[in-house]
């Protein structure tokens, strides 16, 4: 579910006046799911606090990465039971007693279905229609003045059976996972009215019953849901994928004219005398969950973004297959353009600024492309001027998203190749490369084959291959493709802000240009001094 759709708030507080407790907490918004983790490290144990950081992170990293054929309970209930296993066999090794020890309160959000565990104590509730109800199951004894004894939790056994739990979500539901220092200190009431607000307010007013000298470690995350993710709409209908399409074929109403890629997926066609584009879900979708995600997903950003920056896309309502229609351009793409020439100086600075102004766009809606290259630009003719629009909307998704290489390696920012996560400074590299090699028709660090980690070695400055490049989009560009992060542009702003005012573009050297480079009238009269110095020395001394 996306980020749009959730809203998190996350509050611990340690007990007394310790500023470090035995709970740890995490939560993470990937693009399909959301994961959120409370665990309680149990205070009689030696490494109760190490037993919840290794347990959230484990689960947290092992569900962000789980494999795609297993189910969401499969997933949850093999890596609890494979950190339980872990932590027990290091309590054994390093302490001869079980000492890695804690409780857990899991939950993952995937489209509308909730599926959640715990073990111990922990606890996970809803609050639906004003009912506050507590899907998890206390791990503890039930005799009076006995509950405080767990008789499950991580680490405690060499095996361990968490309670596992689904259902469905729905709009303006809350969820809650806290430790036992929450429930034991607020009541239902202060727990219904704690969740309409957020983490902070529950875990402080709890803290507030003691004069903010907590008896117990405390912690909190409330999801609350604002709305459902409407790509479910478009995922949920069935739709055929055929292995193959073929020219000539007829696919409601719309003729396949002509493949508009190798993988004969995206086809030129026409329905009543007009001329679109169609694009099928790939044949793998149909046993692949991700793919057919990461198609919806497609499908959902080419129907809701609207703006001149992108070819006009619609989803038939009636469709039987799984596709979308966009419109038709007359025109080239920019890739293919300048195969055969540059583009001019003018136009460069327009498709800057056209790139630019799409990325400003998306980010305002907490959104990147994640694959700005020429290959996804139509150049085209407009009222007898060039034009520009993208074409691609499989490769958008969050702003700061873990999308490992996502994108086309020639184009991606050096730091994307270490992990890092789509930022609005690695986009600008993307344009700054694009643009590049519209206005030189190379790229500035080579080609980049799938799969490699390249070494990024100085580039040229654009006007050293195409003298038409004045000064100013010289220093704009270096400093857009600079391969330190700290000394690129962090704003689009930034960079359009100077290619709208070309006089207030200051120099730009890289860190690995010489002297001569950066100010040849300085090293020239230092180069004339120093002569004149040996002339008079060679008349003096010579």
């Amino acid at each position: 579910m996306s980020k749009k759709n959730l809203e998190i708030s996350a509050f611990n507080l340690a007990k007394g006046k310790e500023l470090k407790g035995d709970d740890y907490f995490a939560y993470k918004q990937l693009d399909d799911i959301t994961i959120a983790v409370v665990c309680d490290g149990v205070g009689s144990a030696k490494a109760g606090a190490k037993a919840a950081q290794r347990t959230v992170e484990f689960l947290i990293n092992s569900l962000k990465n789980r494999p795609i054929s297993w189910s969401m309970e499969k997933s949850i209930l093999h890596f609890i039971e494979n950190i339980n296993h872990i932590l027990y066999m290091e309590s054994q090794q390093e302490y001869e007693s079980v000492e890695y020890v804690t409780t857990l309160a899991l939950v993952v959000i995937e489209g509308n279905r909730l599926y959640g565990a715990n073990v111990g104590d922990s606890r996970i509730y809803l609050k639906r229609d004003g009912k506050l109800t507590q899907l998890s199951n206390d791990h503890s004894m039930s005799e009076e003045n006995m509950e405080h004894i767990l008789t499950a939790a991580i680490g405690l056994e060499e095996s361990v059976t968490p309670y596992y739990f689904e259902n469905n979500i729905s709009c303006n539901d809350r969820l809650l996972l806290c430790s036992d220092g929450l429930y034991n200190e607020l009541n239902e009431d202060e727990l219904k009215e704690g969740i309409d607000i957020n983490a902070s307010f529950l875990v402080k007013k709890a803290s507030k019953k003691h004069n903010d000298l907590l008896p117990d470690d405390t912690t909190a995350i409330v999801i609350k849901v604002k709305e459902l993710d409407p790509r479910l709409h478009y995922k949920q209908k069935s739709l055929k994928i055929q292995e193959s399409y073929k020219k000539g074929e007829v696919i409601d109403g719309y003729m396949l004219l002509k493949p508009l890629a190798q993988h004969k997926r995206v086809w030129l066609c026409s329905k009543r005398g007009q001329n679109y584009v169609i694009k099928f879900a790939p044949a793998e979708a149909t046993d692949d969950p991700k793919l057919l995600d990461l198609f919806v997903k497609e499908v959902w950003n080419a129907k809701r973004l609207k703006a001149g920056f992108f070819v006009k896309a619609v989803v038939p309502n009636n469709r039987t297959h799984r596709y979308y229609i966009m419109q038709y351009i007359d025109g080239v793409e920019l890739k293919e353009k300048i195969k055969k020439r540059p583009i001019s100086v003018d136009s460069g600075i327009e498709l800057a600024k056209f790139m630019l102004k799409m990325a400003q766009f998306l980010i305002r809606q907490d959104l990147v492309h994640g694959d700005i290259k020429p290959e996804n630009i139509m150049i085209y003719e407009r009222k007898e001027k060039e034009a520009f629009k993208f074409v691609d909307f499989g490769s958008i998704t969050e702003a700061y998203s873990d999308v490992s290489r996502a994108g086309t390696p020639s184009y991606l920012a050096p730091e994307r190749f270490s992990g890092e996560p789509i930022t609005e400074q690695s986009e600008i590299f993307a344009i700054g490369v694009t643009l590049y090699e519209a206005l030189t028709g190379k790229l500035p660090y080579g080609e980049t084959e799938p799969f490699q980690t390249p070494t990024f070695k100085p580039a040229k400055r654009p006007s050293s291959l195409n003298p038409k490049v004045p000064k100013w989009l010289d220093s704009i560009i270096m400093k857009a493709i600079e391969i330190d992060p700290k000394r690129r542009y962090t704003h689009y702003s930034n960079m359009l802000y100077e290619l709208n005012n070309p006089q207030k573009v200051a120099p730009y050297f890289a860190k690995e240009e010489t002297l001569l480079t950066k100010n040849p009238l300085t090293v020239c009269r230092v180069a004339l001094v120093l002569s004149l110095l040996a002339n008079f020395a060679f008349l003096v001394f010579g």
